[in-house]
This record gives structure tokens, sequence and C-alpha cells, in this order.
């Protein structure tokens, strides 16, 4: 038969075989009972190894796309009819919980490596070429080899007490974090944190408080126990603690690093925060999500340390430090829900996966941790002076920074009407990925502004894509 295949260069011969193959038989031009040529054969008319072919055509077996007859060679397999699955879930006893779930937005959903831009200011995102894969692969083969001489059990649902003691010995350094080993749980990323944490202090009707504008992640998650979340207003101190109502069982702040607006919580509104939390009989969740990154005036320590009364739960991640990949995370509890949570996180997926644990434990005790946020911490500086830069000299016709001193996002606001979708659509044209502020807003009133996040965008890139986005201002602005 004569078999229709390209190989473009020499990059991951294997994957554009499979893919090739793959797609010829799923779109039916190799039709079922199709012979394929053998292997030794189709390795000398593509220039590539034999054992390519075979590890191919092994792969494509086992996914039963084709079936090996021994003494006569490799077909196309026969393959099933797909079954059309005709039951709506309007069907369904459960539709109208199936309905809240598939009405949720989505936020903050990174795209796919299709689907991005070639400069984009998205935020939570890192550059990938900045991750010191050599130090991590040296400890992930120490995990590799901690997991060999294991039992082979299940581990503990707080995490592994070499993580837990480098994470309390870190973020007692970084962050001034009063706390033991066994106030640390790991969890999969900050947004497990949160999940178990509104678990066991929430029910239905629940009353839940939240910067508005604030994270948006959060609040539906609060939403989905069943609680009723209320946005405090903002301003140049923080969240107006004086707005919490009464009733509030759980108050969600980012004090270092106000999400979105990025400005800290005032000393004086953080006593205050304080005093009404343990008024209210609440816990206040403490996101401290990316303030590590700091860039101008003294480090401001956590809300936690200045807690006395037990009623703050610290949460952290590695996400923006390493990478979002990794999905690890933790929370720092008060002894009041430390048990409870643990429970709740046994419950739901009995523990975080040992490998990164182990992997991220050595990482931090051996100070490649520390090393890799000096580094970063550098570079984010260049790129964030280079658009306040921008901002205060050819874009300042319309738009404004809100001052911000850590992190690796920044809000820039509108200084005249601009038609913001509009900007957003044609900057994506142009290879350019901007967001607007708006969906933040919960009860508030949306303000008019951009989200950027430089965190992704190459330092080099940044005048490029804001080149771009002048020119884009001067047509419909």
């Amino acid at each position: 038969m004569e078999l229709h295949v390209v190989i473009n260069g020499r990059k991951d011969l294997a994957g554009q075989l499979y893919q090739q193959l793959r797609s010829a038989i799923e779109s039916g031009r190799l039709a079922a009972g199709t012979q394929l040529p053998p292997s030794r054969l189709l390795a000398q008319q593509l220039g590539i190894s034999r054992k390519t072919i075979s590890d191919t055509y092994a792969q494509l077996t086992y996914e039963n796309f084709l079936t090996g007859v021994i003494g006569k060679g490799t077909y196309v397999n026969a393959r099933a009819a797909k079954i059309t699955r005709k039951q709506s879930h309007s069907e369904l006893a459960s539709f109208d919980v199936i309905e809240t779930w598939r009405s949720l937005p989505v936020f903050l959903r990174h795209p796919t490596l299709e689907g991005s831009l070639r400069y984009d200011f998205i935020g939570g995102a890192t550059s990938k070429g900045q991750f010191p894969q050599d130090d991590w692969r040296r400890c992930t083969s120490h995990a590799l080899r901690q997991i060999a001489g294991s039992k082979g059990l299940y581990s503990m649902p707080e995490g592994l007490p070499a993580l837990r003691n480098a994470i309390a010995r870190h973020i007692a350094f970084s962050r001034g974090v009063n706390c033991q080993d066994e106030d640390v749980v790991v969890c999969n990323g900050a947004q497990q944190a949160l999940d178990l944490i509104s678990r066991v202090l929430t029910s239905p009707g629940s009353l839940v408080a939240m910067e508005d504008p604030g994270y948006p992640p959060a609040r539906l998650l609060f939403g989905s126990h069943g609680a009723r979340v209320i946005g405090v207003p903002v301003d140049a101190e923080g969240l107006q603690v004086d707005m919490i109502p009464d009733g509030t069982r759980l108050i969600y702040v980012t004090p270092s690093h106000q999400f979105p607006l990025g400005m800290p919580m005032s000393q004086a509104r953080r006593l205050a925060l304080l005093e009404r939390a343990y008024a209210l009989g609440a816990i206040i969740i403490e996101d401290d999500y990316d303030s590590e990154f700091r860039y101008e005036g003294r480090p401001t320590d956590s809300l936690q340390s200045m807690d006395e009364r037990g009623i703050v739960a610290y949460v952290g991640t590695f996400s923006k430090t390493l990478l979002p990949e990794l999905r690890l995370g933790y929370a720092i509890l008060p002894p009041a829900i430390l048990e409870a949570v643990i429970r709740a996180k046994q419950l739901t997926d009995l523990h975080t996966s040992t490998l990164p644990q182990w992997a991220l434990a050595k990482f931090i005790a051996e100070g490649c941790l520390l090393k890799h946020i000096r580094r970063c911490h550098t570079i984010y500086a260049g790129r964030r002076e280079r658009i306040l830069a921008r901002m205060a000299g050819d874009l300042a016709p319309w738009l404004e920074a809100v001052p911000t001193t850590a992190g690796f996002h920044m809000v820039v606001m509108c200084k005249v009407p601009i038609d913001i979708p509009l900007v957003i659509t044609l900057a994506k044209k142009v290879e350019v990925g901007l967001y607007a502020i708006d969906s933040f807003f919960y009860q508030q009133a949306p303000q008019a502004g951009f989200f950027l996040g430089f965190g992704a965008i190459e330092t080099l890139d940044i005048d490029i894509a804001l080149d771009r986005v002048r020119d884009i201002l001067q047509q419909v602005a």
C-alpha cells in the first residue's frame, strides 16, 4: 500500500508519525483492515530509526488503533462505532445542581499553548525560562529515591514532615510568619487551602466577607459551599473594616498586595481588622499570594505575625514563585481549625502527591528557592519599572498606574473614556493579550482599567507590546 507520511525536521519524530497515523485512521483515510508497511521498510522510506516506527506501532496497538497478526504484519483495527449518548443533563434528577455549576463563569483561566499570544500580560503566570530546571531535576531524582525506599503506603494528609518543616522555616524568614511544623498543611495549590478552610467554617447561608474588587475564584468557591458572600469596598488603605457586616464567619483578604488593585493594607487597618474579626468570632484568611516580591519601602510582615488570638489562617502558594503546574500550596492554620482542616483534606483527596513534596522539601532546604526568588525579583523589578515609565510617558494621556510595591502585576486605570472591549479585541489581533478589571468587581460599581501581569511577558517584549497598545489607543480613544 502507499502510505503518505511527511516528517518535518528532526524533532519529535515519534510524535509526528503517531499524530499522522492516528489522524489517517480516525478520518478513514486508512480503512479498517489496511496493512501497514513493515517497520524496517517504513524506516528506510522515512529515513528514521526502526525503533521509532516500532514504538509508534506499539503505542497505536495499545490504544486499539492497530492490531498485530503473528507472521502476517500490522493492520488497522476495526473500531467500534462511536456511541451517541443522547441523555441530556436536563433529564437528570440533579438537573438544578448541575445547572448551577454549568452556569458558573470562568475566571483567570490560562490559555492552551495553541491559544496563547506572543505578547501576553496575563496574570498569575511566570516565564518558564527562569525556572531552575537543573536544580529541580536533581531534587526530583532525590524524591524518586525517597519513594523507592518507602513501603508504598498512603502518606499523611497534612503533608510530609520534611516539607512542612521547610515551609515553616522559609515563611518565618521571608514573611515573618509565626508557626511551627505542626501548623502547616500542604495543599494542591492555594485554591485547595481556601476550599478546605471554607468547608470547615461555613454552611449554607453563612456570611463570608471579602474585598470588592477581589479575587473571583475565591468568591465563587465560597458561594459553591452555599455561603452568602458580601463584597466589602476597599480604599487606599485596603479593606474598609467598619463595613464588615455582623454575623460574618469568614473574612478573606489580600493585605500585602491587594488583588487586583495592588495597594498594601495599612497598619491601622490591619489592627482594626484583627479586632473586628475577634469580636465577630470569625476567622481571617490571609492570602499572601505573591508578596515575596517587594520593590519599595520596608518589607511588611504578614498579618498572621500580628495575630495574638489565633484567628488568622495564612495561605501561600508556590505557583507564583516556581510554576503553576506544580500545584503546591500550603496553609498555616490556627489551633481552633487545624484538626478539622486535616480531616477535610483526608476526606477529599487523602494527601497531596509525595513526589513533588519530597522534591520541594529538598529544593527549599538547599537554598534553591531563595536563590530563585532573588533572581526573579531582579527581573520583575526591571519589568515593573519599564511599564511604570511607559505609563508616565507616552501612555499617560490615557492610562494611570495604581501605586503598588509588590507582586508581578499592576492595574492601570483609564483617565479618559475608552472602549475597553474594543481595545482588547484589537490588541489580540496584533498578538497582545490585555485584560479588563471590571470582572473583579462584585457588588461595587466596576471601574475602567486594565490588569497587566508582567511575570510571563519577556522584558524585551514589553515595549513592543505597549507600542502596539499606544497605537490602538490613538485610534479608538
